[in-house]
């Protein structure tokens, strides 16, 4: 089984050091972001485009959505991270996938993050080694671990998601 510090057989250094993307993991970033702008599988992969929140210019990153309960959720596999930051600053936001839709994000409280960060790290392999679990994890490990990691829900303006 490969160690939750690599991807696949590649460290997690060269893509994030101390929270950030280093120069590879900003290329990764930037080719995810477009593929899904695209709308091409995996549907749950989507560009995020929050302003910053001292410069106002748009930042795009690539995230996975985590569906649970009906509802729709973006985790900060990174923690207290920039997209975090600007989306707390802004609120606002927009999904890029197959086209550009408003959102609203709403921060998740932390004792309701377990359930949530559970199914992403079912979805999302590359979030795992950040997080430091894996699959088998269970509710209590997510628990543990939900203070460090940011969970905002989506909220749709003006239509439904898809």
């Amino acid at each position: 089984m490969p160690s939750l510090k690599t991807f696949g057989t590649i460290p997690v250094s060269w893509f994030y050091k101390r929270g950030r993307a280093t120069g590879l993991g900003k290329s990764f970033s930037r080719f995810w972001s477009a593929w899904a702008s695209f709308g091409l599988p995996p549907r749950r992969q989507v560009g995020l485009e929050v302003k910053g929140r001292r410069t106002g210019r748009p930042h795009t990153v690539a995230l996975v959505i985590a569906g649970y309960d009906g509802e729709h959720y973006l985790v900060s596999m990174l923690g207290e991270c920039e997209w975090a930051k600007n989306v707390r600053a802004s609120g606002e936001a927009h999904i890029i996938s197959g086209r550009r839709r408003k959102v609203r994000l709403e921060e998740v409280p932390i004792e309701r993050r377990a359930p949530i960060i559970k199914e992403y790290i079912r979805l999302a392999p590359g979030g795992r080694p950040h997080i430091g679990l894996r699959t088998t994890a269970t509710l209590a490990d997510c628990q543990r671990v939900a203070s460090n990691h940011p969970v905002f829900r989506i909220l749709y303006q003006n239509e439904p998601p898809d």
